[in-house]
């Protein structure tokens, strides 16, 4: 039976709990075929990002021109692109080679604080990844950094994500992690048809967060690639990443990671 097979273009987190690996992690436990394209390793812990490697534009190049010769990609996402270099080249790759949906986590700060892209690779972000985007994923930072703006209340993430979508994402999911509700995770979607969602989840106060987003946004990668909706893939995404934080591991001694395994063994949180 043919699985289906997805792509995540990021950055390698030696320490397991993000990026490349989180991806793949999550691909599996969701029942679909994962593939990647490493734009750079990372010298990484729980404890934070203590170097970065960049892969040869070649090589990156290179390992998407064997995806795209050998497999049937529905679904691709986007993490740490780290500098404008490697946005422009992916986006025009994309735009040429590509028709699967595409999730775009701008990813640009870890969770210790190490900053993963370049402050100069924000307008290439914008102008050249966005406007590709099925569906882009930010935090409350991330969309700062886009609009250049701070982002306070719930009535700031609404307008934000209308905003982000102004710049040619046709979906835009404002997580709302970083909000100021203590009592809950509330993140909201505008879709392309300008309808608006909000998916809601119980916060749980851990510092075994690292690699939320990333998993976060390859559930719903995964979920895309299956067929679901997006609002179905969200939600499906949402009950992944609470059950991940819920059911915590203790690995580590700094942000430890969060369970991928948890929502096959121990299902949604009620």
């Amino acid at each position: 039976m043919m699985i289906p097979q997805v792509c995540t273009i990021a950055g390698s987190d030696s320490g397991g709990g993000a990026g490349i690996q989180a991806d793949l992690k999550t691909f599996q436990e969701r029942d679909v075929f994962g593939t990647s394209a490493i734009i750079a390793l990372t010298v990484q812990n729980t404890l934070g990002v203590h170097g970065v490697h960049l892969v040869p534009m070649e090589y990156v190049i290179g390992q998407l021109d064997a995806l795209f010769a050998d497999f049937d990609l529905k679904a691709i996402k986007t993490g740490m692109l780290l500098n404008s270099d490697y946005i422009i080249a992916i986006a025009d790759y994309l735009k040429q080679h590509s028709k699967a949906a595409l999730i775009v986590d701008p990813v640009m700060v870890a969770k210790g604080g190490a900053a993963l892209m370049e402050d100069t690779a924000t307008k290439a972000m914008i102008e050249h990844m966005l406007p590709l985007a099925t569906l882009v994923t930010p935090n409350i930072p991330e969309a700062e950094t886009i609009l250049a703006r701070k982002i306070e209340t719930e009535e700031d993430m609404v307008q934000a994500a209308k905003d982000i979508q102004a710049l040619g994402a046709s979906n835009v999911l404002m997580k709302g992690g970083h909000s100021l509700n203590e009592e809950e995770a509330r993140d909201f979607l505008w879709t392309e048809d300008g309808e608006g969602y909000w998916f809601a989840s119980q916060r749980y106060h851990t510092k075994n967060t690292h690699g939320t987003g990333c998993t976060y946004s390859a559930c719903i990668t995964a979920e895309i690639a299956k067929g679901k909706s997006l609002k179905e893939a969200i939600a499906m995404a949402k009950e992944y990443i609470t059950s991940a934080i819920y059911h915590g591991i203790e690995v580590g001694h700094g942000h430890g990671p969060t369970n991928h395994a948890a929502y096959r063994k121990f299902g949604k949180v009620e």
